[in-house]
């Protein structure tokens, strides 16, 4: 016969998992954050990044390469999936459709869509200004579902200089990194103007210092272009892209540089990685894994640009723990 839990037998079974999560969250944040903190170099002439690192980090790998006498940098990344372009800080997405001459009247109404979506859902949507000629003609918060965003337009269509699309709420949190994709823009239904030849990304503020020309397909080469615009020799940084993906993007990318290093037959003294905050320990377990005992994996970790409170900063550990757990399962088939 069933019996149902007593109040005070509840409350202490309720009170052990309410110590246990505090045990766990202890242990994680004590001792746990501080070893991706940790730089463990060793004797390499290999530089490697991941393509996705934040602008602000490049300057770090920039001085790294130069002053520690690495031979080559290799940028590992993704294609962009799908054709979408990643907009992954602040900034202007400007597109020139460079339309020829119409039929088209000034009184002549169009539909311009906006083909996109977000990284995130709910709360942590991506919100985007659209912009046609420099004026603001509506605004969207995307959601994760790939879609037409569309605004109505007046005008000659050949008098169309540029449609911007201005991301505008860049975070990480702990729910992840919030970006916006865009694969191309639609007038009309007819017209189609992809990303890839037809836009440029001005980060930030319009002032053409951090403009960057989109005639690439991968995040790898998006930040192989950005490290030579700062001064690294073109001839010693590689771009070497994987195939898209959302879902373990860094196992990707260490199997793809594997693949290469086997077939490009390189001399490899050893590897050093550059990595940013807490991510840094799962990236030196996924690539000393994925690249085996031919190679030497040493691991540069720099303090996160991304600056969370206390209850946030307990979160991203937590994340980068049980994330930690689950690369080292599926690990094991490799």
């Amino acid at each position: 016969m069933y019996k149902p839990f007593k109040g005070k037998k509840l409350l202490k079974i309720l009170g052990i998992i309410f110590a246990s999560v505090l045990l766990l969250i202890f242990l994680v944040h004590f001792f746990y954050s501080t070893f991706p903190e940790k730089t463990k170099k060793t004797n390499a002439n290999i530089l490697t990044v991941e393509g996705w690192l934040p602008a602000p980090a490049l300057e770090n790998v920039k001085n790294e390469f130069q002053h520690e006498g690495y031979d080559k940098l290799i940028i590992t990344g993704l294609n962009s999936p799908k054709n979408y372009y990643q907009v992954s800080m602040n900034g202007y997405l400007i597109f020139y459709p460079n339309i020829k001459s119409t039929r088209t009247q000034a009184d002549d109404f169009h539909i311009i869509e906006v083909n996109a979506f977000s990284e995130l859902g709910g709360e942590g949507r991506a919100h985007f200004n659209f912009f046609v000629n420099n004026s603001l003609v509506g605004d969207f918060f995307a959601s994760k579902q790939k879609k037409k965003y569309a605004i109505r337009w007046k005008g000659k269509l050949e008098d169309i200089d540029s449609v911007m699309i201005q991301f505008d709420n860049d975070r990480v949190s702990n729910r992840g990194d919030r970006n916006l994709y865009v694969k191309e823009i639609i007038i009309d239904h007819k017209i189609i103007i992809p990303y890839l030849y037809n836009s440029v990304y001005d980060i930030g503020l319009l002032d053409g210092k951090n403009k960057i020309i989109n005639n690439f397909s991968s995040n790898a080469e998006e930040t192989r272009n950005e490290l030579i615009r700062i001064g690294v020799d073109s001839s010693r940084i590689l771009a070497i892209p994987g195939e898209g993906t959302y879902i373990n993007r860094t196992l990707k990318s260490a199997i793809t540089l594997r693949d290469w290093l086997i077939s490009s037959k390189i001399k490899v003294r050893g590897i050093n990685m550059i990595s940013f905050g807490p991510h840094a320990r799962r990236k030196w377990m996924i690539y000393s894994i994925i690249l085996g005992k031919d190679y030497n994996v040493g691991i540069i970790s720099f303090p996160d640009f991304n600056k969370p409170d206390f209850l946030e900063n307990i979160i991203i550990e937590l994340r980068e723990f049980f994330g930690l757990v689950y690369y080292w399962i599926i690990l094991i088939f490799y």
